[in-house]
């Protein structure tokens, strides 16, 4: 049994940001979801649903990213509790997911097995116990597809679902059940048609309504992981449905409660380089909590990185990035790390430089995530970049507009010019208008790249679909706004097909 490569990448896509989250799978809505409780379901004897304060305190030091205060705080409860087995499991699939060390994946298997055998032979009634047994089973289904062991993986999966199932229509009100419930229904309901019968086949449908409720539930009222829900919550809605600012208020906050918290740190500098807030990202980079109390976190180098690409530092953008190929244990991201060292190098006139980390792109690493596929791709395509449409392409994402403007003035098509460039020169002009909030220039220029492009396999024209799918959404003009989703979800091919084949079908479900 083996994953489609759209589960796959889907999954491994999002390890940086949803590692630190603790849980990725998971199942489908009981009809009997949020119903009351028949007394014939109430176990015997004392119910045991919540952490006891020092099992929360040391949960919090998870969150905060800081192992060796959490075990800490763990030595002092009882070794045996489904809490206490919980709180170590997050704090060691914390680690696992972020190093990607595979040197620590046989010991955090062990571990995990130990914990679950522990769970099984204990005597605790109530819902911890079970959701604790079942958060576990999730979390070793993670660990094994993130590391190649896909057969185990999928039989945790199922495993871990039919567990999770249970705890939910036995303790419908039981929160942290539904915030993991909610978070896996909409991952597997957001999977295009084409890849969900192999879920289903597991016994998993998914459920984007039934998800975002279950999510919000969890969010919103107080419970053990409330915290962990409202991340997922506001990163989904930030991601899927155009509510940036909602997320960047709560990581804002949270980062301005707890400064010493690294997770929260991280999500304020992704949030703000998400939404080309490059000097607000920086300045939270900056700012970051370290020491030696810390997870190590290379991928921060990796993002600061880019934001300093944006900005045109190119010799600080190279060390940022070369420090985390030194750090970075995983194989994730290191083909885009080095086309990143590539483009700092070239735009800064280091030909001997640029080449050495050109060729360095197809070299090692894996193309498992949209950032190295791309670069993979610019390494086989043999294709020359154009040194305007790039910096004015970094200047965007950097959220610098007018500079982009200035610099796509200089650019000018000629009969050699290639066709990728004559897409990429309308397509970037339409999103330096979009983020100058220009949108009748946009709509101008997304439509002309569209035109332009008929059926290339770049992701231009597809982007452009999506983008004015949400323009003419946002106008209330719904059925202009189906066609260009419907319109971006038709192209085969292209770099970053999986991310827009799925934000436009969660478009078109939310217009229905």
């Amino acid at each position: 049994m083996k994953f489609p490569a759209e589960v796959r990448q889907k999954f491994r896509s999002r390890i940086p940001r949803i590692a630190v989250l603790l849980a990725l799978f998971l199942a489908h809505c009981s009809e009997t979801l949020g119903a009351p409780l028949p007394e014939a379901l109430q176990p015997e004897g004392v119910a045991l649903n919540a952490l006891t304060p020092r099992q929360a305190r040391a949960y919090a030091e998870v969150l905060k990213m800081r192992p060796d205060a959490a075990r800490a705080l763990l030595q002092e409860t009882a070794t045996n509790s489904a809490g206490t087995l919980l709180v170590q499991d997050c704090l060691s699939i914390t680690e696992l997911m972020v190093s990607q060390d595979a040197s620590r994946y046989n010991a955090t298997i062990e571990a995990q097995d130990q914990r679950l055998e522990t769970l099984e032979k204990a005597r605790e009634t109530g819902a911890l116990p079970q959701y604790a047994q079942a958060e576990i089973r999730l979390h070793q289904a993670a660990a094994q597809v993130a590391f190649g062991h896909e057969v185990q993986g999928a039989w945790n999966l199922r495993q871990a679902y039919q567990q999770m199932q249970a705890t939910v229509k036995r303790y419908p009100s039981y929160l942290p059940a539904r915030k993991t419930l909610g978070m896996m229904q909409f991952f597997i309901g957001s999977l295009p048609e084409g890849y969900r019968w192999f879920l289903k086949l597991l016994g998993l449908p998914g459920s984007i309504a039934g998800g975002l409720s279950n999510l919000r539930a969890a969010a919103h009222q107080p419970n053990d992981f409330q915290t962990e829900a409202q991340i997922i919550l506001a990163l989904v809605e930030e991601t899927y449905y155009k509510k940036p600012i909602e997320a960047l208020q709560l990581v804002t906050r949270l980062s301005e409660q707890q400064p010493d918290n690294l997770l929260f740190n991280y999500l304020l500098i992704s949030l703000n380089k998400k939404q080309h807030r490059t000097d607000a990202a920086l300045a939270a980079y900056r700012a970051r909590p370290g020491g030696t109390g810390y997870v190590p976190l290379p991928y921060l180098r990796h993002m600061a990185a880019d934001l300093l690409l944006y900005q045109g530092q190119y010799a600080t953008s190279r060390r940022e990035n070369e420090l985390f190929l030194k750090e970075f244990r995983g194989s994730h991201y290191r083909k885009d790390a080095y086309f990143k060292l590539y483009l700092a190098a070239w735009l800064s006139n280091d030909g001997r430089a640029a080449d050495q980390y050109r060729r360095q792109i197809d070299a090692g690493g894996r193309t498992i995530v949209e950032e190295d596929n791309y670069a993979q791709r610019f390494y086989d395509d043999q294709q020359p970049l154009n040194r305007l449409l790039t910096r004015a392409r970094l200047q965007i994402d950097g959220g610098y507009y007018r500079e982009a403007l200035v610099t796509l003035a200089g650019f000018h098509t000629t009969n050699t010019t290639s066709l990728r460039d004559q897409l990429e020169a309308p397509y970037r002009r339409a999103r330096a208008w979009q983020g100058l909030s220009r949108l009748d220039s946009a709509r101008l220029f997304f439509a002309r790249t569209i035109a332009l492009a008929g059926t290339a396999p770049y992701y231009f024209a597809p982007q452009s679909a999506l983008q004015l799918g949400y323009l003419y959404q946002a106008e209330g003009q719904t059925s202009v706004a189906k066609t260009y989703f419907q319109k971006a979800l038709s192209y085969p091919k292209h770099e970053y097909k999986n991310s827009t084949d799925t934000k436009a079908k969660l478009a078109l479900a939310e217009l229905k």
